[in-house]
């Protein structure tokens, strides 16, 4: 059995390792539960602090988290970079992320944080109705969930793969739509479209279109980074790949356009950025297999049986057996869907490759 490392190699290669990467992430989120919770004795000093609402624990903890978990994205991926420089691997298939990448996963990563703590402090409060704590609790309080926050998305920063941008993408994508669903000042507005999320004034159409605007930036940052791990050795490879990852940053452009221009203010724009998403989806799936050779047979027809439902959705939209949201929401679920299970299939395709390679290389020793 290997003894621990120790610490001053850990502080001197901060991700070098799996073990490394986990005590960096605890002194990170140590860091941030000291910061969170003398900041916490300022703010809260002397009051009854409630669960939720205005300066309350959960505010605190959603806004302490939002900068956190910015934060310790940008010190993951800092560290990332660094130890990739250091390193100076010969993988040229592993894919750099850009500054527009990086700035759209922090910013989703603190949306989640901001979110989250927000929707945890309602449900506990309305779970403790009337209670309050003493400042020196909620400060300590405030400074677990901001360690805890830290602790997390460090995580995430250092261990990004196809996979975790997948659950990322997911988990992004269901809080920012839930937290405008609910609330929304007009409880009938799935009466009307859901892009009808996005046309008020109010904080509930701005979550919702930027939800839809960072997710799209997360697209394409998918784009990119998912189809680099995809068989390119020859023409007709290399060329599906490259048309792929076009279709793809396709997407994610049109979804950033739906959330850049409301359907109030820009129906033209917004409806052929919405419809011409669903297009370049039917698209790209038909022909999926064509341009992959090398994708699961399974995941092919997954897309065909996507597209089926979409069709018959819209059928049942033009003979009035659904409305406009329940069609909507229901592709919505399905393309992103997909996009997340093909995040997944690309995961698994470098986690075979890694595989093969240290194989190769006990075999060479």
């Amino acid at each position: 059995m290997s003894d621990p490392t120790p610490l001053p190699r850990i502080f001197r290669r901060p991700v070098d390792s799996t073990e490394s990467r986990e005590s960096t992430a605890l002194l990170v989120g140590a860091g941030a539960f000291v910061l969170g919770t003398l900041v916490g004795l300022v703010v809260f000093w002397g009051q009854d602090v409630p669960i939720a609402g205005r300066g309350s624990i959960g505010d605190f903890a959603a806004l302490g988290g939002a900068f956190v978990g910015v934060v310790a994205f940008l010190l993951g991926c800092a560290l990332r970079r660094s130890q990739a420089r250091r390193e100076k691997a010969d993988d040229d298939a592993r894919p750099r992320l850009r500054w527009f990448d990086i700035a759209a996963l922090s910013l989703a990563h603190g949306v989640i944080a901001l979110l989250g703590w927000i929707g945890a402090a309602s449900v506990v409060s309305r779970s403790l109705i009337g209670a309050t704590a003493y400042s020196t609790s909620a400060a300590v309080l405030g400074g677990v969930t901001l360690a805890v926050t830290a602790y997390l998305v460090f995580l995430s920063a250092v261990n990004l793969t196809p996979m975790m941008l997948a659950l990322v993408l997911a988990v992004f994508l269901a809080v920012g739509v839930l937290a405008s669903m609910l609330s929304a000042t007009d409880p009938l507005w799935w009466q009307m479209n859901l892009s009808a999320l996005g046309m008020s004034d109010d904080v509930s159409a701005l979550a919702f279109n930027l939800t839809l605007i960072i997710a799209g930036a997360m697209v394409t940052t998918i784009a990119h980074y998912a189809t680099a791990y995809l068989p390119h050795s020859t023409h007709r490879e290399a060329r599906g790949r490259r048309r792929v990852r076009t279709a793809l940053i396709l997407i994610g452009v049109l979804l950033a356009c739906v959330g850049i221009f409301p359907v109030d203010d820009f129906f033209a724009v917004h409806t052929t950025a919405a419809s011409g998403m669903v297009v370049v989806y039917v698209v790209l799936v038909a022909r999926l297999r064509r341009l992959l050779p090398s994708m699961p047979r399974v995941f092919v027809l997954l897309g065909y049986v996507y597209v089926a439902v979409i069709v018959v959705l819209v059928i049942f939209f033009v003979t009035g057996y659904y409305n406009l949201t329940a069609v909507e929401l229901v592709a919505a679920v399905l393309i992103f869907s997909w996009i997340i299970v093909f995040l997944r299939n690309t995961g698994a395709v470098e986690q075979s490759r890694e595989g093969s390679v240290l194989s190769q290389r006990a075999l060479n020793n």
